[in-house]
């Protein structure tokens, strides 16, 4: 593949990102943008956080008990 940047861009990688990393850096700011993968990720790393599940699994029976005594 090739990709063609104004020279100022190109300039401007080179110094930040340095020359063995600009594929990388491109690569990390165009994923999120074209895999449906980032929800997936992030649904992921909330439900192995035990204790963010436990709140929410509280905080959600809560509102249940709420509703309870609402009218319909």
């Amino acid at each position: 593949m090739t990709i063609t940047l104004d020279e100022e861009v190109y300039e401007g990688l080179y110094r930040t990102i340095g020359r063995g990393r600009m594929s990388q850096f491109i690569e990390g700011l165009v994923r999120p943008h074209v895999l449906d993968t980032v929800l997936d990720d992030g649904y992921k790393a909330m439900a192995a956080d035990k204790g963010r599940e436990a709140e929410a699994q509280e905080w959600c029976n809560a509102l249940a008990k709420d509703m309870v005594d609402e009218k319909r």
